[in-house]
């Protein structure tokens, strides 16, 4: 099997990881996005959606044959019992299909995004190089608000359930600072793609 230079990219909740990603991906790297996968396997006809059913039942699955999203998160913020046996369930899936996608990337490297990378045992191995969209925490709140319409506690509480930021730099390899404008991303996403390029080759 061919050898795929992979990075992971993270970061917490509205620090810009899919603007960053989009970015890498219009420059030609294979952008893989396991919260893109999770929201397919959970989809109406995902292949998790029988075990979904199964384990945390029949009200959990809406109408249209897809994951109840707002019903499981409610649950899974109230229940860490059932937040475990959803991530039991689900992440053995996900990672299946990235590896697969992975093996099959047509771009010169892979960009795996991976919200909690941090957090998750395993990904690290899978990755060459941890890389962290980092901004101030404030931002963070102000930007996650501003998109989904959740009001600040909510948000801080979504904050609360991942790392500190502190932890998620300690972690990283490298790290683009989105406090700024997004030429200014586009920028810093330009200099590690050629980066990434001269890695991957070597």
């Amino acid at each position: 099997m061919k050898r795929v230079f992979v990075v992971g990219l993270t970061g917490g909740i509205g620090s810009g990881k899919s603007a960053a990603a989009e970015e890498f991906g219009r420059l030609g790297a294979t952008v893989i996005d396991t919260d893109a996968i999770a929201h397919e396997l959970t989809g109406a006809g995902g292949s998790a959606i029988g075990a979904i059913r199964q384990q945390l039942g029949a009200d959990y699955v809406d109408a249209s044959g897809a994951m109840d999203r707002a019903r499981v998160r409610a649950l899974v913020f109230a229940d860490a019992a059932a937040k475990k046996k959803l991530e039991t369930l689900l992440h053995p899936l996900i990672r299946a299909e990235s590896e697969r996608r992975v093996a099959a990337a047509s771009g010169s490297y892979v960009v795996l995004v991976v919200p909690l990378l941090v957090e998750s045992p395993g990904y690290r191995e899978r990755v060459a190089r941890v890389l962290v969209v980092d901004c101030p925490e404030a931002l963070q709140s102000e930007r996650v608000q501003r998109r989904s319409g959740l009001d600040a506690k909510a948000v801080q509480a979504i904050m609360r359930s991942q790392v500190s930021r502190a932890v998620r730099l300690a972690a990283a390899d490298d790290v683009i600072d989105n406090s700024g404008p997004v030429a200014a991303l586009h920028n810093q996403v330009a200099e590690l793609h050629r980066k990434y390029l001269a890695l991957a080759r070597s």
